[in-house]
């Protein structure tokens, strides 16, 4: 059975903190929060967060990824005097490789009480006829892991629960709307997808944008315009980063991008059009005063709301990082869903002649 943690150590501590800190990683990538780290000599030599939805791989579990990465470092598949540090009781699969492997110690923070394969559901690790055993501990920083994990799977059903009211709004005749599926591939967590569809001046347009909110919300509100190439997603590292100051973050898809509904026709896409769209949203949302950040090409649209709404306080101009091409064309299936992309670039490059 696994042991309790009473004689381990503040530099075990530290080291299940990093653990921890690559399952906040994973978190932040859509996967379930586990991570892991492998000690050779007290140093660490390899750490991973899970990674079987990004690489479409069910093998890739933290532990995994750790151990190979492990046994790269090293030039040898046995690691028989290293330890491993899970934030969370390996399953059968990876209790097993690490078995193979010849790990001399296990530590995990938390119980897994419906896989954990070191004494929840089975316990690999005492089987007197294997070969080799592994010395296992449990529970150091479990209340981290815990809470970690709690917050993921809340956040997880108010996505589901945000989808079934999704698919309660009815989609105009006149519209298209990019299946789920085809976003899947690039989770914009830490962010938060919201939908807006009975607001003023929508017209029955439903409206997605991607929302986040720092510690420190007294930094003030911000809305972010992509430009005619991108949508919400690529706002993301800014958001999340240092470089763009503010609190609170909303940045909408543009109708005919993202994950907003798309207009079958282009000449549907009227600066008036987005204008109002917009407006309506930055006066809807909640926020008293905003800092209006947009991309250099969408700066027709940002000039034409300036206009239009009294919230905004200030203007910045900001280059978004540019996604990868297959981000780029991810809320495009076919050519049937690009007509807004077809149609606002000339919409802004004839504003702004």
């Amino acid at each position: 059975m696994a042991q309790r943690p009473e004689s381990l150590q503040e530099p075990q501590a530290r080291l299940m903190a990093v653990a921890l800190n690559e399952a906040k990683a994973a978190a932040q990538r859509g996967e379930v929060p586990v991570g892991a780290v492998v000690v050779y000599r007290g140093q660490v030599i390899a750490a991973a967060g899970n990674a079987p939805i990004g690489t479409h791989d069910p093998t890739a579990h933290a532990e995994i990824l750790a151990l190979r990465a492990a046994a790269q470092h090293l030039g040898n598949y046995r690691l028989e005097d290293c330890e491993i540090y899970v934030s969370l009781e390996p399953c059968a699969m990876c209790a097993s490789a690490i078995l193979q492997s010849r790990i001399k110690r296990l530590v995990f923070a938390l119980p897994e009480p419906k896989s954990g394969a070191a004494g929840s559901v089975l316990n690999l690790f005492a089987n007197p006829k294997l070969n080799h055993h592994t010395h296992v501990h449990s529970g150091l920083l479990a209340g981290q892991s815990r809470r970690l994990i709690q917050d993921f799977f809340k956040t997880r059903r108010q996505h589901k629960s945000q989808a079934r009211a999704r698919a309660a709004i009815k989609l105009r005749p006149d519209a298209l709307r990019t299946p789920q599926t085809r976003f899947t591939a690039w989770p914009s967590a830490p962010m938060l997808s919201h939908y807006w569809s009975d607001l003023p001046g929508f017209e029955g347009w439903r409206v997605h944008g991607l929302c986040y909110q720092r510690a420190d919300a007294s930094q003030g509100d911000v809305v972010c315009l992509h430009g005619p190439e991108e949508w919400s997603l690529a706002w993301q590292p800014l958001c999340v980063g240092p470089e763009l100051k503010g609190g609170r973050f909303v940045c909408p898809d543009l109708l005919g991008f993202g994950q907003s509904d798309k207009p079958k026709r282009t000449d549907a896409h009227t600066l008036q059009l987005h204008t109002q769209v917009l407006k309506s949203l930055i006066d809807c949302i909640g926020f008293d005063k905003v800092t209006l950040v947009v991309h250099p090409d969408s700066m027709p649209l940002a000039q034409a709301l300036l206009k239009g709404s009294t919230k905004i306080e200030a203007l910045q101009i900001w280059e978004m990082p540019a996604l990868p091409l297959q981000a780029r064309q991810a809320p495009f299936p076919d050519r049937g869903h690009r007509a807004g992309a077809l149609a606002f670039e000339k919409l802004l490059s004839a504003q702004g002649t």
